[in-house]
């Protein structure tokens, strides 16, 4: 499938709702990984196109640990996507990260333990680089489009990755803390693995919603908190998506346009055509390695 390229934006399912915004179509994909977390909304602004897709389902109905990973990533680069960028709520684990402030993290603690975190698999192996895996250039555009449109912006840092459902204990709260990371989230990952897998240049735009459980002097993170502050932040996430594609770079000079160049290991020849007719949609990028 083919399609003009387009800014892939996986969040909430009113992100969308913005004046000025125009959809164009819905698309109800299947995927050799299974359906989306919900159908894909393409839509214009300003003469740019977009894609939306709520991780959690039109009405928040997939928990973390049951996202389709694999096939959001694969039905947003199928629709066109040539780049992505996650919003989400995250726990800030600074004093400094105030609730409502953002953070464009640039690197990732995956503590998730049974999500499947690959494309590869069943006869073709893959190794892709993962050093730095926020494009650097995307990110810069990401904290540019948050300043203005209004936010305390934290550029740089690290999301802890952690399974869910449940928030954490006061103790893993402490150790994470200890580790000097930024924030705490369930769900930057394996999405952001998988976006570079599908050579996606891919960033997180973290919203602090809370202190998660270390801080001595506020309360613990509860739905009520995150929430109550997420209901704030919605015009700003608005308002940040409306500033974003304007100030996009060329996804060409990102290391993810050409993960899969030399990270493919089968023997040319080896691999199983059930492998590869499944990877079809990386074609011809998967096809030109193996």
């Amino acid at each position: 499938m083919t399609a003009r390229a387009a800014l892939g934006v996986l969040g909430g399912s009113g992100i969308y709702d913005m004046p000025g915004l125009e959809i164009v179509a819905r698309h109800d994909l299947d995927t050799p990984y299974g359906k989306p977390s919900a159908p894909l909304v393409e839509a214009q602004l300003d003469g740019k196109r977009l894609l939306f897709l709520p991780r959690h389902g039109e009405w928040h109905q997939h928990a973390p640990h049951e996202i389709n990973y694999r096939a959001n990533i694969c039905a947003l680069k199928q629709l066109g996507a040539s780049q992505l960028v996650s919003l989400s709520a995250v726990g800030s684990m600074q004093e400094s990260i105030r609730p409502g402030d953002v953070v464009v993290a640039d690197q990732y603690i995956d503590l998730t333990k049974r999500r499947v975190a690959s494309f590869f698999e069943d006869g073709v192996v893959a190794h892709v680089a993962f050093a730095d895996p926020v494009c650097a250039e995307l990110a810069q555009a990401a904290a540019s489009a948050a300043a203005a449109a209004g936010a305390t912006v934290h550029r740089g840092g690290t999301y802890v990755c952690i399974e869910g459902p449940q928030f954490s204990s006061r103790a893993e709260s402490y150790l994470y803390k200890s580790w000097g990371v930024s924030v705490i989230g369930m769900t930057a990952l394996p999405e952001a693995k998988l976006a570079r897998e599908a050579e996606l240049p891919y960033v997180t735009v973290a919203f602090a919603t809370d202190y998660d459980a270390w801080h001595e002097t506020e309360a613990a993170v509860s739905v009520e908190m995150v929430l109550s502050v997420l209901e704030q932040n919605s015009q700003l996430g608005q308002r940040l998506v409306r500033e974003l594609p304007s100030r996009l770079p060329d996804p060409n000079r990102s290391p993810a346009s050409s993960a899969l160049r030399h990270a493919i290991l089968t023997h040319p020849g080896q691999t199983p055509q059930s492998a590869l007719d499944r990877l079809a949609w990386l074609w011809p990028t998967t096809r030109k390695s193996v």
